[in-house]
């Protein structure tokens, strides 16, 4: 009885085609990804931003400079047309808090986020919280 070399051909093609993607394997890589450098030092926050409310079409003016009383903190002020509002701004182990006030005495506002998981941007969203609990979603960019 006579084999045919071609009747076992298929087993040799697959056993060569697994060595060889077992051998590739070794040697194919996929990029790492690396932490974000840490970015929540005063100057990360001083500047100007663009501030974009869900819902609002026109974006706010944030101004931000280094507080003169508190060391680590930002004064600044929010700005669209007309409306003016005094803020200040904390940035502590990635977490960002801000107040926003409309007479400069009472908080009208809260904004509470900080950086997306893997963004290494300077981009910060979270929530815009007023006093009757109502909530809008934020995205702060540094303006260009």
């Amino acid at each position: 009885m006579t084999m045919s070399p071609h009747r076992y051909e298929p087993t040799w093609r697959i056993a060569a085609a697994l060595l060889l993607a077992g051998l590739l394997s070794g040697c194919v890589t996929l990029p790492s990804r690396q932490a974000c450098p840490p970015n929540d030092k005063a100057e990360s926050l001083q500047g100007t931003w663009l501030a974009q409310l869900a819902g609002s079409g026109t974006a706010w003016t944030l101004q931000l400079a280094p507080h003169p009383e508190h060391t680590g903190s930002w004064r600044g002020e929010l700005a669209q047309g007309d409306r003016r509002y005094a803020v200040v701004a904390d940035l502590d182990d990635g977490e960002f808090t801000m107040e926003e006030s409309h007479d400069g005495q009472r908080i009208a506002a809260t904004w509470l986020g900080g950086r997306l998981a893997g963004d290494c941007s300077r981009t910060l969203h979270g929530q815009r919280i007023e006093q009757d609990q109502s909530r809008q979603t934020f995205t702060l960019r540094p303006a260009p």
